[in-house]
């Protein structure tokens, strides 16, 4: 039974069976043969052997495994080794961030209490946790963590922390009524959640539900139930992959055919030429590149606070077009901040975020000094002393202990220049009536200096009304005007700010202590007090930076929709837009959810049900989406979204377990740069397809003109195998620490359809081809025509080969821009760097002896070395004219067709 909230305390005692005094030993052994153990057993796992040799079932593994049995095949054992070590450490990558992964759900596992005191038979004994059933009557204290669902039954001034649960950014005051059938999960109040803690009061209660029926076994079942979403760059390359692999059996196969029936060549000489062929163009370093690149992104970004969990995370956001984030803790401070307070005559302004007493007193836009004013400094007093909370400050960092509510106010009172320590002094406090959820205030008894008797009371608006017959002006006392507090009450409401009244009345207790009979009438109303979780500052910016670039930014909270919106309003989030509530998303079908979170931008009253089908409604609408949150409701959002992002310092350890990203420092600004990280890596892994798919293209063309002209062929197998190990290892790798393009963040996000290898890729891959294999060609023929022998003609195309990847190298620093700068030319010093060292190993390839003999390779004269420089020069220069007609006008026709 899921409606445990909407029945009353008797029905629930017949329907457990049950009693006041609990169950009997016997009962509860019974039940716990019936029920199991209250422990969310694991999911079924694969295996370590299992797991790991799964981590093997990737198209690019393949493509390396071929590669390496190629190398194998020409005795290459160096080559050999290298390949598969990195097919291997790419496996134990993988197989290590699949049991990170898993860990999400042992995080929630492990959120369930060890410990819990219950009543059997009238015995109040001490049990572990795994042994409570449905009709255990569990007693509840300050601290204690919620070992089950549970109907509460008795109630005193208990308040329950269930953010991490419910998303409710403040502490939530229980009772014992039954509530509607459609309460939201954060509306139960009657209700005490597994896994959430008591921060205020006591209470008992029934339990109700255990293991895998509670609440929090609902989400580690719907965690346990997603499974891993690819990132859009790993599905283009494993498209890529397939595809290029396909081309490349089918024109090896047809060369094959080709040489033997139409060409007549032997066998074995056309199986050593596809041999060639296969080796030219198998991306061999594509795998490794990209985890350079993506390595070398982690870093980044943790330099900026955002730890990368799962390497391809770091590419994902960059393509994100939607941030789903959780409100509380994430965009906000989670911490509560009194703003604006209603006084009979004027309202007051308040300055300031968080817990940190800086910020003015502003009436009218003007200052306003507290001390100057008696009623504002009366009302300041009475929420400074009819208080239970404490302000602490450490190493500059502010916090409270107790209710965040109260917390504001002591703040508020600090603002102006008040300290508790004196306040209790000039006010010793006598007695008090502790907040409770049925009454709705709280009271303090009070002696001034004089020793004249005061009680104060703070607490919900329409309940402290109810008490007063005045209220005060700074030099007189009036008749209420429940009219006028009304409206004040709900143009603060309106803004999304809690509401808090304050008043006094200067009176003895009836009894010798304070009681609610003392409560009901004579008190004066001194003015209401609106306070809200703050947004961060950073965030407020953070959120305008990615509407700058074309993200958009969605809020979902468990928190109240008036709270939702006026949060949102802040931030910029949804103003002027409708709220939708997690009730209303109940009531939707897919189609029409799909529609609505295209439109809505804050959903209020969230459970981690809706936040789940949200993102799948924005994924399924095309959206590349990036979740943040910090509690364990948030997890099987994280883990369902393109990128999962929890906050590192409030964040529970299922959260951060489930995501792929870790905010070390809480800033949802941080986002904005690991977006721009995200972005970077993303180009330079294209730059690097697009340099390193030219040589290959390049080779490939270069053997089948060769054949086609039956000729000799310009590249050995080993030279083919030498071209790609020095251009990948050194020219290549330096396209991984290329620093962000300008105005890398002014573009919106690509879109999460668009192709890596687009039509204007696969026609820059093409073109530089067709320049490279043409350069290299005329060379060796012209060579071979002047009469000089193979192996010099050889060992021209070669270098031809490898310088013109050299200049190419400083071509692909942009795709699309010139390099013809002192930036472009000489900006990267990694590029500067590799281009020396191939250097260096072209000039043992051409004059170590070894080498002559290992690739058939011989010295060059310097006359040789000028017309392989004239080579490369016609690759730089042709391929940055083909960028200036691509600027000029293909690119720009296709932007004013996109527009």
């Amino acid at each position: 039974m899921s409606s445990w909230h909407t029945l009353t305390v008797d029905a629930t005692r017949s329907a457990l069976a049950t009693s006041d005094q609990g169950i009997t030993q016997e009962v509860a052994a019974q039940r716990l043969q019936e029920v199991g153990p209250n422990r969310l057993a694991p999911p079924r796992k694969r295996g370590p052997v299992r797991r790991f040799f799964a981590q093997f079932q990737n198209i690019l593994l393949y493509i390396m495994l071929v590669a390496a049995v190629v190398t194998a095949i020409f005795g290459y054992w160096v080559d050999t080794a290298v390949l598969s070590a990195a097919i291997v450490v790419n496996a134990i990558i993988g197989f290590i961030q699949e049991g990170k992964a898993e860990s999400a759900l042992d995080a929630i596992r492990n959120m369930l209490a060890p410990r819990a005191t219950v009543v059997r038979g009238g015995r109040r004994i001490e049990v572990d946790a795994a042994v409570l059933v449905p009709g255990d009557l569990v007693i509840l204290n300050p601290g204690d963590r919620v070992p089950a669902d549970m109907r509460l039954v008795g109630v005193k001034t208990l308040k329950v922390e269930e953010a991490a649960l419910t998303g409710e950014s403040v502490p939530v005051e229980k009772g014992t009524e039954a509530a509607q059938a459609n309460a939201p999960l954060g509306d139960r109040y009657c209700m005490a959640y597994a896994g959430t803690v008591v921060v205020n009061g006591q209470a008992t209660g029934w339990v109700v539900a255990t293991a895998t029926h509670t609440e929090l076994g609902h989400i580690n079942q719907m965690l346990a139930s997603i499974g891993d979403v690819g990132t859009p760059m790993m599905r283009q390359i494993n498209h890529f992959s397939y595809l290029l692999a396909l081309v490349i059996v089918v024109v090896a196969a047809l060369v094959f055919v080709f040489g033997t029936v139409v060409r007549g060549e032997p066998l074995i000489t056309m199986f050593m030429l596809v041999v060639a062929l296969v080796a030219a163009a198998i991306p061999e370093g594509l795998p490794a590149i990209m985890t350079v690149t993506l390595a070398l992104g982690v870093q980044r970004m943790a330099r900026q606070h955002a730890i990368i969990r799962r390497l391809p995370a770091v590419e994902t956001l960059g393509s994100v077009t939607v941030i789903c984030s959780d409100k509380t803790g994430t965009l906000t401070r989670n911490e509560m901040t009194a703003q604006r307070i209603a006084l009979a005559e004027y309202v007051v302004d308040v300055e300031g975020v968080g817990y940190e007493p800086k910020g003015r007193f502003l009436r009218d836009g003007r200052v306003v000094e507290a001390a100057q004013h008696a009623l504002l400094n009366r009302l300041l007093t009475v929420g400074a002393l009819c208080n239970d909370a404490a302000l602490h400050n450490k190493d500059h960092q502010w916090w409270v202990e107790g209710d965040p509510t109260e917390g504001a106010l002591l703040v508020l009172g600090r603002k102006a220049g008040m300290s508790e320590v004196d306040r209790f002094t000039q006010w010793p406090r006598v007695d008090s009536i502790p907040f409770e959820s049925e009454n709705r205030y709280m009271a303090t008894h009070h002696r001034d200096v004089n020793e004249r008797s005061w009680i104060f009371v703070k607490g919900a608006p329409e309940r402290v009304l109810e008490m007063c017959g005045y209220q005060a002006h700074d030099d007189t006392l009036q008749p209420i005007n429940p009219d006028y507090w009304r409206r004040m009450a709900n143009d603060i409401a309106a803004r999304g700010l809690r509401l808090l009244a304050l008043a006094h009345k200067q009176a003895d207790p009836q009894g010798p202590c304070l009681s609610f009979d003392d409560m009901h009438k004579g008190f004066v109303l001194l003015g209401l007090v609106g306070m809200i979780d703050s947004p961060r500052e950073e965030a407020i910016a953070a959120v305008a930076d990615c509407h700058h670039v074309g993200i958009r930014v969605k809020m979902i909270t468990g928190d109240h929709a008036d709270t939702a919106k006026a949060v949102g309003a802040l931030l910029n989030i949804g103003r002027g837009k409708p709220v939708l509530t997690g009730a209303e998303i109940a009531l939707m079908d897919d189609a029409s959810l799909e529609q609505a979170v295209s439109e809505v931008d804050v959903f209020a009253r969230a459970s981690p049900e809706h936040k789940l089908r949200l993102v799948g409604a924005l994924q399924h609408h095309g959206h590349v989406v990036a979740m943040t949150g910090d509690g364990v409701n948030d997890a099987p959002a994280l883990k369902r979204a393109d990128v999962g992002v929890a906050m590192g310092q409030k964040g529970t350890e299922a959260a951060k377990e489930a995501a792929d990203m870790v905010l070390a420092n809480d800033n949802f600004a941080t986002i904005a740069v690991a977006v721009r990280e995200g972005r970077a890596v993303y180009d330079n892994v294209k730059k690097f397809i697009l340099f390193m798919l030219p040589t290959n293209g390049g080779e490939v063309l270069i053997v089948i003109a060769a054949l086609v002209l039956g000729l000799a062929l310009p590249l050995t197998p080993a030279q083919v195998l030498w071209i790609n190990m020095v251009t990948v290892s050194t020219l290549g790798l330096a396209l991984a620490f290329e620093p962000p393009e300008r105005g890398i963040m002014r573009r919106p996000p690509r879109l999460p359809s668009e192709k890596l290898l687009s039509g204007f890729f696969a026609w820059r891959v093409l073109f530089v081809s067709i320049l490279m294999a043409t350069g290299a060609l005329t060379l060796f023929f012209w060579e071979l025509s002047l009469g000089r022998d193979t192996a010099t003609a050889r060992t021209l195309a070669v270098n031809a080969v490898v310088f013109s990847e050299m200049f190419y190298l400083i071509n692909s620093r942009r795709i699309d821009s010139s390099v013809l700068s002192r930036d472009g030319l000489l900006g990267s010093p990694h590029c500067l760097v590799a281009i020396l060292f191939c250097i260096l190993l072209q000039m043992v390839f051409t004059y170590v002896p070894l080498m002559h003999t290992l690739f058939s390779s011989v010295a060059l004269t310097w006359v040789d070395w000028v017309k392989v420089l004239c080579v490369g020069a016609m690759v730089f220069f042709i391929a940055e004219l083909e960028k200036w007609i691509s600027r000029r006008f293909f690119r720009r026709t296709h932007v004013e067709k996109s527009h």
